[in-house]
């Protein structure tokens, strides 16, 4: 939580405004952080790809603050270093982007499952018939997972520009939704 110094004036008592200021810094809540995994051993490294830049502008687009792009290959530990150290940076949302298909190298969703504790199995669903109805052929026969892992929310995503951008849009409201509740409950001993 952000400190702010509260001003004293020359009798030691607190400047209004100053206190008006703390309160209100106080209520201000900050935006949702993230990171995007990009995976793939090829895909991303080409000179021009501009899917990083994209997924940026979408997350901001919903009020989020993007912490980093990381390109990781199609190696199942390499993608579940990759969300783990979101989920000990504290991001709210760890989305991979890519790996969801049924080829020997996409294994973004094992990666997945290995690191949440819970599943969030309508996320997922809802990114499939979301990409059906927008015709993203590979969102909606996407093995995507979505859960939780301590206070993160991992979402997996298709690769292509059509299965991102519909999917930024279906997982935000919904991944709005689980971080308010992430920092609303907590569990009592």
């Amino acid at each position: 939580m952000p400190t702010t110094e509260v001003l004293l004036d020359t009798v030691g008592e607190p400047d209004e405004a100053s206190l008006k200021a703390a309160e209100l810094a106080e209520q201000t809540p900050t935006p949702p952080a993230a990171i995007a995994v990009l995976v793939g051993d090829r895909r991303y490294s080409s000179e021009g790809d501009t899917t990083g830049d994209m997924l940026v502008e979408l997350l901001s687009e919903f009020g989020f603050t993007v912490d980093a792009v990381v390109h990781v290959n199609s190696s199942e530990a390499e993608i579940r270093k990759a969300i783990e150290t979101g989920v000990v940076g504290g991001v709210d949302l760890v989305l991979t982007v890519g790996g969801t298909g049924v080829g020997p190298r996409d294994t973004a969703p094992e990666a997945t499952k290995a690191v949440i504790d819970k599943n969030v199995p309508g996320v997922a669903q809802a990114v499939r018939s979301s990409g059906q109805a927008c015709g993203a052929v590979d969102a909606c026969t996407s093995r995507g997972v979505c859960g939780v892992s301590g206070s993160t929310v991992v979402v997996n995503l298709a690769a292509s520009r059509q299965a991102i951008r519909d999917g930024v849009s279906t997982i935000a409201p919904l991944v709005q939704h689980l971080i308010g509740e992430l920092n609303t409950y907590s569990v009592q001993a």
